[in-house]
């Protein structure tokens, strides 16, 4: 068995321990005789002939009771979070640092404070405006984030390290970069690109109107404060809310046209591999470096890697490999974070059920049309790979979402370049980038005309009280399906 063979599978038990403990629940009692019987298995391995078989089950197996420990060790942190004790204790006085740039809406923003080890969530008026990194007094009543019949927000903030939230505190600015703060290399470097955003939001704003300017916002700068819940309506129905993000299915979907266009543009795959990582790196940074951005970012470049290597099977063990790295660092993220699960399938249908739909599309196609043939390739395996969480976790299904997408999709990338161009242009000459904005402008108007004409209510059915046990069938027939084309035609992409 091959070394990298042997890692898949240890990340994978790893993988396997979080999903249980968060499931289930181990007991400590079982725990600790599970992990007293591997250690006796693993030294049992070194004396007998087939050892190398008994060892690697053994390592499988304390693999698994670390994944568990691992989920056991940051619920014990969430249990003994000092800050999230005042919980419902009455009016306190904190004091503490802006951490990320605060969220601007219409009539309100909202800001995490960093106060010591814990971070609390923060709703407050649209003015006066605060920036990151100022250090603020906060008089106010701490709460556990509400749990609602639809919605769990407090197991949503959870994978965030927030366990505390304040609604309108009294607030005032003690200090901070503005104030002749003292802030450290990477403070400055990122103060620096919030700077950079602001110019380019406020350069967007002065050259796009509503709908536009928000989707634009959204689009190449991360930005969905200031879109209406109309237009994020209009997203939902017609599938194509994961364009205005920053989320996992985006940058992978993008990834992949972004592969297409430097292929089509004369580059080797070596090559096009390199300037899309790049790509994906700046346009993560360039939209503040949100975790969501951050773990859509590896999961697209571990696709992006898979394909350079040019080998499925090696594509499919470094996603267990990312997969396992992210819940090292945060486990709560396999349970609460729908864009970690959407991210992971995404990437997941592309390296396993993409080449086997692009086959078949060529058949029907007899070979033509080699670019329209990858982006719905890419687009229905993703879109595949994630549905059953989607149904699940927002009770509803686009019903025109593959139309929508093969329609939208293929402007993507010319709507990020030339939004970059106008945006960038616009900060430095209003003329440039008023003249620049018109194809932007008009790549636009297409975008906002189809999301009108899909978003008809009946295009999207509701589907509701939709059960765990249904999800995991769902998976299980996608999986056998999967694993029959890979029987039937894996010689073709090896």
């Amino acid at each position: 068995m091959t070394p990298s063979k042997i890692l898949s599978f240890l990340c994978l038990s790893f993988v396997a321990g979080i999903f249980f403990e968060s499931i289930i629940k181990v007991p400590q009692i079982f725990l600790w005789t599970f992990l007293f019987l591997v250690i006796l298995l693993i030294l049992f391995a070194l004396f007998i002939r087939e050892k190398n078989i008994f060892a690697i089950f053994g390592f499988c197996v304390l693999f698994l009771v670390l994944g568990v420990l691992r989920v056991q060790i940051a619920e014990f942190n969430i249990a003994n979070d000092k800050l999230s004790k005042f919980n419902g204790k009455g009016e306190i006085t904190i004091t503490g640092t802006i951490s990320n740039e605060p969220d601007v809406r219409d009539a309100s923003q909202i800001i995490k404070v960093k106060v010591l080890d814990s971070t609390i969530l923060v709703t407050t008026k649209r003015y006066p405006e605060f920036k990151y990194l100022d250090k603020i007094k906060l008089v106010g009543k701490l709460e556990t984030p509400m749990v609602a019949e639809n919605f769990n927000y407090k197991n949503y903030l959870l994978k965030d390290h927030i366990y505390s939230v304040m609604a309108f505190p009294k607030i005032s600015v003690l200090g901070g970069p503005a104030l002749g703060g003292e802030i450290n290399i990477w403070q400055k470097i990122y103060s620096g690109i919030l700077f950079c955003k602001q110019k380019l939001r406020g350069s967007i704003q002065h050259n796009f109107l509503p709908p536009q300017s928000s989707i634009l916002e959204g689009t190449i700068l991360g930005d969905n404060g200031a879109m209406t819940n109309d237009l994020k309506s209009k997203l939902n129905i017609t599938g194509l809310r994961h364009i205005i993000s920053v989320s996992g299915t985006h940058i992978v979907i993008l990834s992949e046209i972004i592969m297409i266009l430097l292929l089509a543009m004369g580059f080797w795959r070596g090559q096009a591999f390199y300037i899309a990582i790049i790509f994906i790196s700046i346009f993560i940074v360039l939209t503040g470096l949100p975790p969501s951005g951050i773990r859509a970012g590896i999961m697209g470049g571990t696709y992006l890697l898979s394909q350079k290597i040019g080998r499925q099977s090696m594509g499919s063990r470094l996603i267990v490999l990312a997969c396992a790295i992210m819940l090292l660092n945060n486990p709560l993220l396999f349970l609460y974070d729908v864009g970690f699960q959407l991210s992971f399938l995404a990437v997941a249908g592309l390296i396993y059920l993409e080449p086997f739909i692009k086959m078949l599309i060529k058949k029907l196609t007899k070979d033509k049309a080699e670019n329209f043939v990858s982006i719905v390739s890419t687009t229905f395996a993703a879109q595949v790979f994630t549905l059953p969480i989607m149904i699940y976790n927002f009770g509803n299904i686009s019903l025109v979402s593959p139309i929508t997408n093969i329609l939208v999709l293929p402007i993507v990338y010319w709507l990020m370049v030339f939004g970059f161009l106008a945006s960038i242009a616009g900060v430095f000459s209003n003329v440039l980038g008023w003249i620049l904005s018109i194809p932007c402008w008009l790549l636009l108007t297409y975008f906002v005309k189809i999301i009108d004409f899909f978003s008809q209510p009946w295009m999207v059915k509701n589907i509701t009280d939709v059960s765990f046990v249904w999800v995991l069938f769902l998976y299980f027939i996608i999986g056998l399906i999967t694993v029959f084309l890979r029987k039937k035609y894996s010689q073709k992409f090896m």
